[in-house]
């Protein structure tokens, strides 16, 4: 089982959001099971949790653990492909966002746009690795900062743009035969406290540099 995968196809991403194959990949996600097992679990009759399981299957999210016999009849034991599911915008590819349509530092919705766009190039990134069985060089930073004021986190964002800026121009190397481009996303935004709605002063930075 994977730790995490990206959901790219339009309808395996549909298949994922109903409710009730979302609580089967929940209850898949913690061990394998089978179709009686998860109809006591989830209050649905045996035939209905098979017939999901197995739309579920058919898209790459639950695959066959194993089977064992009980009495006359052979079970089949699923268990999900992934740990967690992240939906790629590649999966709404006509409405996906492009974080080079504009381009502002300071707007958190031109920031929600390169994280989608990570999330769409590094999960195709993955997909490729994997049928080439080859390892895939990433690098990611995440931390957090508390800032005393708002002109010290002006300060902070000023140096970080400074030295990352100062490193891309040392290593560019645009002529460079053999050479692979590299993206480098440096994000910087308020840390979220238990309720969604709300912000906390507190500031976490990411960076992240997928090939």
């Amino acid at each position: 089982m994977l730790d995490v995968t990206v959901i790219e196809d339009p309808e395996a991403a549909a298949v994922s959001l109903d409710p009730v194959r979302a609580r089967l990949l929940a209850e898949l996600a913690a061990g394998p099971a089978s179709a009686a097992m998860l109809a006591g679990k989830v209050g649905l009759p045996r035939q209905k949790v098979n017939y999901h399981l197995k739309t579920l299957e058919r898209h790459g999210l639950v695959e066959l653990a194993g089977e064992r016999r009980k009495g006359n009849v052979t079970e089949r034991l699923m268990r999900a492909s992934a740990a967690s599911y992240v939906i790629s915008p590649a999966a709404l590819p006509a409405v996906q966002p492009d974080p080079d349509r504009f381009r502002d530092q300071l707007s958190a919705r031109w920031l929600l746009a390169l994280g989608a766009r990570l999330v769409r190039d590094v999960g195709a990134l993955i997909g490729g690795a994997a049928r080439a069985r080859k390892p895939l060089a990433t690098y990611a930073l995440d931390g957090e900062v508390r800032f005393a004021s708002a002109a010290d986190r002006a300060a902070f964002v000023q140096e970080l743009t400074a030295g990352v800026s100062a490193l891309i121009r040392k290593y560019d190397a645009p002529d460079a035969e053999g050479g692979r481009d590299h993206r480098v996303v440096v994000a910087l935004h308020p840390t979220v406290k238990d309720r969604p709605a709300a912000l906390e002063p507190r500031t976490g930075s990411r960076v992240g540099a997928p090939p």
